[in-house]
């Protein structure tokens, strides 16, 4: 079998392996690495069959290997994945809730998010390689609430990666801040004026500047991602549709995923995972009042639009990271219009090359959950079933539930993505109870923080915010006080 080599969806030509996408992170070019759909591996009838069988770090490995397997020794990835996946960190849980329904408790590990899950593959493979290489990295981060402390978390003590994490001012909740705030040793928190979307803009302007890097390391690539657009992030997120698929689904009745979206990496690892050979029968992607997605599905035009604050904050989210991966998944190219001197962003999500969007509308669909809606689809649940879930995660079930017209007479399943006690004052205002706060969390609470604060402000622009030049100067000056001690 011929070695995976991916590419930039703004370079189909130029072809890296995994090991350099990762180090990477963004391409050169401003592209997200992407795994040619004609070349993904096919899971056999055999292994989807023995699945049923196996736990969650052996899933893994018959899922991620086909990608791996001519870069890391078999013996070092089944290792770095049972320490990633170990029963007792990061435990996985399906729960049968009615008729043929069912979630997926993606909430168990150090950060009680699903995005514990590809942060500490990310983690471990990414300090693999550079102990191989010899070299340190600088991993960048921009959060919409869960993914910084995950990321945080998996990459606390590493020894060869440092790690900058952007969250937005006033956008997160204590809990998810102090998850990043309280780690210190390796981990830099920045604190910035604007919404999520201005924190991603800065991320990107950070790892796209490649002369500040050389200017600061003298290493031109020494700041990589961990966010959505990471190969590294995206590649375990097929995983667990597999997962899901192994413990719900009878005689390879192919099941519905309904999956809360924000940058759409849950939603484009299914898709992916549906590529190779995984029995889906729709991927639902379940948004909240930011629409942008559900209108281009319907339209076949695509706006991207001021942000709407929402409870399921991790999706507020106008333009996510990974519509580029998808929209090149099915044939299309799209991209951010950049200045070509600064390589600021000018227009973003361009689209100039149009996907198959008939084939794009028979796997996915797409529609948003208003913000009254979060508390009723709660309210409902718990009253219903005994079940708590977060806002995030009721957007996922009012979306199957739609889609299904009230009834669960098919297999499904959906994301749960954060503990219901990440969301204390959400979860108190939908059922009248206040969730325990997660045990980690609960520690955190009380210990001291460590924030830097971006006091510079974005510029306004038709109605919305964007980055600000001057906050673009004050945080590499930051950085460089953190680097140059």
């Amino acid at each position: 079998m011929e070695p995976i080599t991916y590419y930039s969806t703004n370079n189909p030509n130029e072809r890296i392996n995994f090991e350099d996408a990762l180090l990477r992170g963004m391409a050169p070019d401003y592209g997200l690495y992407m795994v040619p759909r004609k070349e993904l591996p096919r899971i056999s009838h055999e292994k989807l069959m023995a699945m049923p069988f196996m736990y969650y770090p052996q899933i893994a490995f018959e899922v991620l290997s086909p990608f791996l397997r001519s870069e890391v020794p078999e013996k070092v990835l089944r290792s770095l994945l049972n320490d990633a996946y170990r029963e007792d960190v990061i435990p996985t849980d399906i729960q049968q809730v009615t008729g043929r329904t069912h979630i997926m408790w993606l909430t168990k590990g150090p950060t009680y998010s699903f995005k514990d899950y590809a942060a500490r593959f990310f983690g471990r493979m990414l300090n693999y390689f550079l102990g191989v290489r010899r070299l340190r990295r600088v991993v960048v981060v921009a959060t919409s609430g869960d993914t910084g402390g995950a990321v945080a978390d998996a990459l606390l003590g590493l020894k060869n990666i440092d790690n900058i994490v952007f969250f937005p001012k006033g956008s997160i909740s204590e809990g998810q801040r102090r998850q990043m705030t309280t780690l210190k040793n390796n981990i830099y928190a920045f604190e910035i004026n604007g919404d999520f979307d201005v924190c991603q803009a800065l991320a990107k302007t950070i790892l796209g500047d490649q002369s500040f890097a050389e200017e600061l390391f003298n290493d031109r690539e020494r700041f990589t991602s961990a966010n959505s657009i990471s190969l590294g992030r995206l590649l375990p997120q097929v995983v667990y549709p597999f997962y899901a698929y192994s413990r719900i689904a009878d005689n390879m009745e192919p099941i519905i995923a309904s999956i809360p979206s924000g940058n759409f990496g849950d939603m484009m690892g299914t898709v992916l995972a549906k590529g190779m050979g995984l029995p889906v029968s729709k991927i639902i992607a379940g948004v909240n009042e930011n629409t942008e997605f559900p209108g281009f599905l319907e339209t076949g035009q695509y706006e991207v639009r001021p942000s709407i604050k929402s409870p399921s904050s991790a999706m507020i989210v106008s333009h996510p990271s990974n519509l580029a991966r998808l929209i090149d998944f099915y044939g299309g190219h799209m991209y951010d219009e950049r200045d070509r001197v600064t390589g600021k962003i000018i227009k973003p999500g361009v689209i100039d090359r149009m996907p198959d969007m008939d084939e794009m509308r028979k796997d996915i669909v797409s529609m948003g959950v208003t913000n009254p809606q979060h508390f009723e689809t709660m309210k409902e649940v718990y009253e219903k079933y005994g079940v708590v879930l977060d806002p995030h995660g009721a957007v996922g079930w009012k979306v199957l539930e739609v889609c299904l017209g009230g009834r669960h007479d098919e297999p499904a399943v959906v994301y749960e993505t954060a503990d219901p006690g990440k969301f204390p004052e959400d979860v108190e205002r939908a059922i009248g109870v206040e969730p325990d706060l997660p045990p980690g969390m609960q520690r955190q609470a009380t210990m001291e923080e460590r924030i830097y604060s971006i006091e510079s402000t974005p510029e306004q622009e038709h109605g919305g915010l964007k980055l600000s030049q001057a906050q673009i100067d004050e945080t590499k000056a930051r950085i460089k006080e953190i680097f140059k001690r």
